[in-house]
């Protein structure tokens, strides 16, 4: 069974998950620690799997499972007791949440309602996400496989993720596909969900322009006629300011 030791580090990680949540929830401002960890669901959640995760390490059956499950009741939100969590995870409402079995995350991550760290097939072995450090997962995404997430990379909400994912990097669309790498950039929770690029728009665009460019040559060869290009507008609002706050 657990012994003292264990249960000093478990409660050294959930003091750092009511951290996590009172800096980067905008609802937590000027709540008390402890209101936190009596009225948020996420909280809740990651206090039990903390508790079901020394109990498994420790080899304790069945009961870890049955934690599991009745905080799934409760909250809506399912970790597996063998996954394994890093310190300061913040689950954001977290209804639908769901992270595997050999799910790997690391410190300062970041997932919203209807996550999934999901696994692919029959096989065992590991067969689930790997997310690294100061990640930001938007809402309703589905990590699926033996995949990596790179250090501070944001995926796009709805995003369905079937590939590794470069450090520092921004992922959108189905399935998911970088298409921004910033490079090295500020660290935390990135909450604008609203500028990401729009790749569809962006191919459109570049289709646009090469059909102009092919038209002005047919009009010189021809009559000297020019066309002029069609406008492509994006297939989203882009404009407005960062609800960020950046």
């Amino acid at each position: 069974m657990p012994g003292l030791d264990t249960f000093a580090r478990v409660v050294k990680e959930v003091r750092c998950d009511v951290l996590a949540a009172r800096d980067r929830d905008p609802a937590a401002l000027g709540v008390a620690p402890a209101e936190i960890l009596a009225t948020w669901p996420g909280i809740h959640a990651l206090l039990t799997y903390r508790f079901a995760h020394a109990l498994y390490v420790a080899g304790v059956p069945f009961l870890p499972r049955l934690i599991s499950m009745l905080t799934r009741a409760l909250t809506g939100i399912e970790i597996h007791p063998a996954a394994r969590i890093g310190r300061g995870l913040f689950i954001d409402h977290g209804a639908g949440v769901v992270i595997g079995e050999t799910a790997d995350i690391g410190n300062d991550v970041t997932l919203y309602q209807g996550v999934t760290l999901g696994g692919t097939g029959f096989a065992a072995g590991k067969r689930h996400p790997t997310v690294q450090d100061n990640v930001t997962i938007g809402s309703g995404a589905k990590l699926l496989g033996p995949i990596t997430i790179g250090h501070g990379a944001k995926i796009g909400a709805n995003s369905v993720v079937i590939t590794d994912v470069p450090p520092n990097s921004t992922v959108v669309g189905n399935p998911g596909h970088p298409v921004r790498v910033d490079g090295r950039r500020v660290e935390g929770p990135d909450t604008d969900w609203i500028h990401l690029p729009d790749p569809i728009a962006e191919a459109i665009q570049a289709l646009s322009v090469r059909i102009a460019t092919l038209e002005r040559m047919i009009g010189e060869l021809s009559d000297g006629e020019q066309q002029p290009m069609a406008e492509v507008r994006p297939l989203r609002t882009v404009k407005g300011p960062n609800p960020a706050g950046g």
